[in-house]
């Protein structure tokens, strides 16, 4: 059923929306991958990075809540509102690192956090208020938007795409 909250659910919405980024990434090549401009000066590989760090700050952030540690903010020194700030921290954090190490730390990142998904109790997973850092929210919510957060990826891949190609097919543009 379209919408029921179940692990069931969560499960195959987070597997399909990474099936989308991957078959989207499947389109492209290396050199591609490395092009920044993705979102704004970032590269695929750094939206890679992106995605793959939340999914790592997720297992983190529930691994203290679950030992009865305070997550404060999503990163030392940082609170909630300030994500664009945290969002740079990931950034600076990959940017040096290669393309095939983005795409293993990508691939074994979301094997864990789904390992983790797979893994939850369906009680645990829907209970309101149960970690602190989720303000109240269930575990589910906040799994609901690492699917959408696999969307926007897409979602942002596939308009460079489209910006790109427009580029190239322009008279006089690269093509």
């Amino acid at each position: 059923m379209a919408g029921s909250r179940s692990k069931s659910h969560i499960l195959e919405q987070l597997a399909a929306e990474r099936t989308r980024l991957e078959q989207t990434l499947a389109s492209l090549t290396p050199e591609e991958m490395m092009e920044g401009g993705v979102v704004g000066r970032w590269s695929v590989k750094d939206v890679l990075a992106h995605l793959a760090d939340w999914e790592a700050h997720m297992l983190a952030w529930l691994d203290a809540a679950r030992r009865g540690d305070a997550v404060h903010g999503p990163d030392p020194g940082l609170s909630w509102r300030q994500l664009k700030k945290f969002n740079a921290r990931i950034f600076e954090a990959h940017r040096d690192q290669s393309l095939p190490e983005v795409l293993e730390y990508f691939s074994a990142m979301h094997a864990r956090f789904m390992a983790m998904v797979a893994a939850m109790p369906e009680e645990e997973m829907l209970a309101r208020g149960r970690y602190d850092f989720l303000a109240g929210a269930a575990i589910y919510n906040g799994l609901v938007q690492y699917a959408e957060h696999d969307g926007w990826g897409v979602k942002r891949i596939g308009d460079w795409l489209k910006a790109r190609a427009s580029v190239v097919a322009e008279p006089g543009g690269s093509g």
